[in-house]
Formats: C-alpha cells, structure tokens, sequence
C-alpha cells in the first residue's frame, strides 16, 4: 500500500512500500513510453516483448509504470508475453486531469482500462493488479470477461475495514516518511502536490467506508469467471488477512499463494519467486 502505530504496523524506515510507492528506479535504459487518445484523455502506457499473452498491469494508488512494475517490466519473458503497462488516469504522466477520488474511481479506472487495450486492439489480455490496481482488475474482470484471461491480483481487498481507514489517517501526513518512501513520489508528482493527492487519496477511502459502509466491489466478485491467482504477504500492514480469504471464497475456482515474511510489496521484494510463479500460472492451460 511510516508510522508507528505499533510495531506491527509500521516503521518509517522499514516498510518498503504504502500502496502507491516502491524503491525509486532509473529509466535511461527502459523501453519509451507513449501517450494515446482513450476517449477525452490521454493516458501513458508502455508496451514491451512480442510474446501471444498480453498481460496488462495495474498500478496501486498513485502508482505508475516505473514505481510499481520495473521488476515485471524487466522480467518477465518477452518471447512469450507482451506486457502493457499503464499510468492509470489522474497518474504520472497520464496527467491532466487529476484524480478525484469519488466512491467510484476504481469503477472507472477499470473501464478506461478496458478502453486502452481496445484501442490498443487487443481483444484479450490477463491482468496483473497491485493494491488498487488489483481492485480495479477485479472490477475489469467482472465487467469484461470475455476480454479476461487469467487475473492475478495482490495486496488488493473488495472493501474497507474501519481501522485500515484509521490507518490510512496515520500516515496522511507524507513529512513523517522516509524520505527513500516519499521522494520517488515527489519527483512525480512535486512535494505540495503529492501531499494533496495522498490526502485526497484517504479521504477517498473515508468517503467509501462513510458512504458504502466500506464496501468497494464485493458483489462483482461471484461474476470473476477466469482463472485467478491471489497472493498475499502475511505481514501486510495495509490490507488486513481477512480480505485474502474473502476474496478466495468468492472467486470460484480462486488460487492462493502466500508469503509468510511479505509485506504489501512482494511482487517487489521477492520479484524473481513472484515473476516465476505468476508466468507459471498465466502459461497453465485454462481449463
């Protein structure tokens, strides 16, 4: 998905990750990213390798291409993937407008989303969702299954619970960050802007828990018909354990994987294990 709240919780120095960020990472040698038309918008994308499954990541809050997907980026095989990924609108780069923060925006990341790969023309894709992205994936997926391959999807919850949205409110304050944690963010975004978005971005979840008694997408969950894989760090500080099995018991045909030291950035911090594992699942024949 800092602060102490308790030992458990957080530490400014340690955690590796708040949803939205990641370590800070040079792009001199990536691939180029481009901007296309989708709709009224234009939204920044990369896309690299010329493999036949699509795979289409999703960033968490705030998150874009370099912050939260260059292990993906980097390594997953291009012979047999073509990755996609995207500034999510209100984003990085893919920027104006700003994001506001409605009960709905995952809904419409999610179409927007859909909308890419079409203009894209690509008519069939799996997705790799991260945190918010993964909301939004499980958003897509439901909306859009014949579009779906497989969706994989971590540190990600179909509703909020009342003292995750207490602990997002601890941590709304981005000065009390280390600054590894909260310069990636600024070079994006500049300080008094991130500052703003990140506490646009909790009041967003305030407004979920006040207005939809938390509840983000959990009735679009029956109607995830691909296969899906979910994993989980077992140490994560933003996304509470219950979520995973939820999530599990209502996606039919769901698969589990956790890590029992991970935090919410494992795809980060255990980036070859993650990488071999989900190209394993994504190559499995569908049944």
């Amino acid at each position: 998905m800092l602060l102490t709240l308790s030992n458990k919780l957080f530490s400014i120095s340690k955690i590796q990750t708040i949803r939205c960020c990641s370590a800070f990472f040079s792009t001199s040698t990536l691939p180029k990213e481009e901007k296309i038309k989708v709709g009224k918008y234009y939204i920044n994308y990369l896309q690299v390798g010329n493999g036949p499954h699509h795979v289409f990541c999703m960033p968490g809050a705030l998150g874009t291409i370099w912050t939260d997907f260059k292990p993906q980026v980097e390594g997953f095989n291009r012979e047999k993937f073509t990755i996609v990924v995207w500034d999510p609108l209100g984003y990085g780069k893919s920027r104006p407008p700003d994001k506001e923060f409605t009960p709905d925006f995952y809904e419409k990341d999610a179409d927007i989303a859909y909308e890419l790969l079409k203009q894209l023309k690509i008519p069939k894709f799996s997705i790799l969702g991260w945190s918010d992205g993964g909301i939004s994936g499980m958003i897509l997926a439901a909306k859009y299954p014949s579009a779906i391959n497989k969706l994989v999807i971590w540190g990600s919850n179909s509703f909020i619970l009342p003292h995750e949205c207490e602990a997002y409110k601890k941590i709304k304050d981005i000065k009390l960050w280390s600054n590894r944690m909260r310069q990636p963010m600024v070079d994006i975004y500049g300080e008094e802007n991130f500052a703003k978005y990140w506490a646009s971005w909790i009041d967003g979840m305030a407004l979920i828990l006040e207005t939809k008694n938390g509840n983000i997408c959990s009735e679009l969950l029956k109607n995830i018909s691909c296969p899906t894989l979910i994993l989980y760090g077992e140490k994560d500080a933003m996304v509470d354990n219950v979520h995973v099995s939820h999530l599990h018991t209502n996606i039919e045909g769901s698969r589990i994987h956790l890590y029992p030291e991970g935090k919410h950035n494992i795809h980060i911090r255990y980036a070859e294990d993650f990488n071999k594992r989900v190209q394993e699942f994504l190559l499995l024949p569908s049944s």
